[in-house]
């Protein structure tokens, strides 16, 4: 028995000694020091590759700009994914929101270099030939820059071009629509809210602080009625590496059906710009938007939400203006024109409850409100 077990012995040491020794010494080192194991084999193409869709803005370095800019993927057998980001992407961390297979979004915050994107644990349960839709957008209207340089998945995985949708719900506003204060910022706002409900792709061009006329307001240079025909959001200015802008043809983003929702005036009024000029801004921008975007067929001009305050008392600015806009753009495009103009009345939509009480914004409470009030009325259009 001593022998047999002195025997066993010597044949367990013979198997641990020499290369398999210092393999399970260096293994367990980089245990002990908390080092991963070696990453999967991965298959990488470049952000400008046909499989990815990017919407929304993006600069000559495919670097967003402007609240909800973002991409599409649709990977088949996905099981890790990994967005690589350069060094104009914001420092130290620029907020994204993630929805998988239009799931609900979650937050997480992307760095330059490789940032692992959370798949779940459903992902494992897919059936291996079926497509996983991911969505990532920025949240932010400031501090929302990514650059964004390729896709890595695992090697077995396979990418099918996303197909987006021909109809798109494009809005232009201030911090009402940007979603200002909202933790996952943009995509809780009420615009994006309603492109979802509607199940139709979504562009926003928003900006807090910002007028509609081309006015210098609250850090931002330029009004939205100019800004909107560039690339660089209003924050441009204040980017060493790009404090410059560039043209941008909206014909490139538009597909067969365009519908144009436009809620703002909050900043113009607190600025005490005249009725006149802000009607004249307003008309300007339609006249140009519509030469511009043949898929236009719709225009929603909203009312303000107004400031909402205890006790049921709500703040409105440039009341009967905005009928007088539409009035006198159904004048200026006569009654055959294929372009239909609505104005959708907006008071009393939101109420004290609806607002952060520090700054009178919509809360998430308030902008769900808001968009489940919008679905209703272009749905019945």
């Amino acid at each position: 028995m001593i022998n047999d077990r002195h025997s066993q012995t010597s044949r367990v040491d013979q198997y641990t000694s020499g290369p398999m020794l210092y393999s399970l010494l260096f293994l367990s080192c980089l245990m002990l020091l908390g080092v991963a194991a070696l990453p999967p084999p991965l298959k990488t193409i470049p952000s400008t590759h046909p499989s990815v869709y990017l919407h929304g803005r993006w600069d000559d370095n495919v670097g967003s700009w402007w609240a909800g800019t973002g991409f599409k993927l649709n990977i088949v057998t996905l099981h890790n994914l990994y967005i690589n980001l350069g060094e104009h992407t914001t420092q130290p961390s620029a907020a994204v929101a993630v929805s998988i297979d239009g799931g609900p979004y979650f937050s997480v915050n992307f760095t330059e270099f490789s940032n692992t994107v959370p798949l779940g644990d459903s992902i494992l349960k897919k059936d291996t030939k079926a497509a996983t839709l991911v969505e990532i957008n920025v949240q932010g209207w400031q501090n929302n820059r990514i650059e964004f340089k390729s896709v890595s998945v695992n090697a077995d995985a396979s990418f099918i071009p996303y197909k987006p949708k021909g109809r798109v719900f494009q809005s232009v506003g201030d911090s009402l629509s940007a979603g200002q204060y909202l933790p996952l910022g943009v995509n809780q706002a009420w615009p994006y809210l309603v492109a979802r409900k509607l199940k139709v792709e979504s562009k926003i061009n928003a900006q807090p602080g910002a007028t509609f006329i081309d006015m210098e307001s609250y850090g931002n240079a330029h009004g939205v009625s100019y800004q909107f025909w560039k690339t660089e959001d209003t924050g441009y200015i204040w980017q060493q590496d790009h404090n410059y802008t560039t043209a941008w043809d909206v014909r490139k983003e538009q597909p067969k059906t365009t519908d144009l929702v436009i809620h703002i005036g909050a900043n113009d009024a607190s600025h005490g710009v005249p009725q006149e000029e802000f009607i004249e801004t307003y008309l300007t921008f339609l006249e140009k938007l519509k030469q511009a975007s043949p898929a236009l067929q719709n225009v929603y001009i909203l009312t303000p939400f107004g400031w909402p305050h205890e006790g049921g008392v709500v703040d409105y600015y440039y009341e009967g203006v905005y009928a007088k806009v539409v009035e006198e753009w159904k004048r200026k495009v006569g009654p055959r024109s294929s372009l239909r103009t609505h104005l959708v009345d907006c008071t009393g939509w939101i109420a004290f409850e609806d607002v952060f009480p520090d700054n009178i914004h919509p809360n998430v409470q308030g902008h769900q409100t808001i968009a489940d009030k919008l679905v209703k009325v272009v749905s019945a259009k």
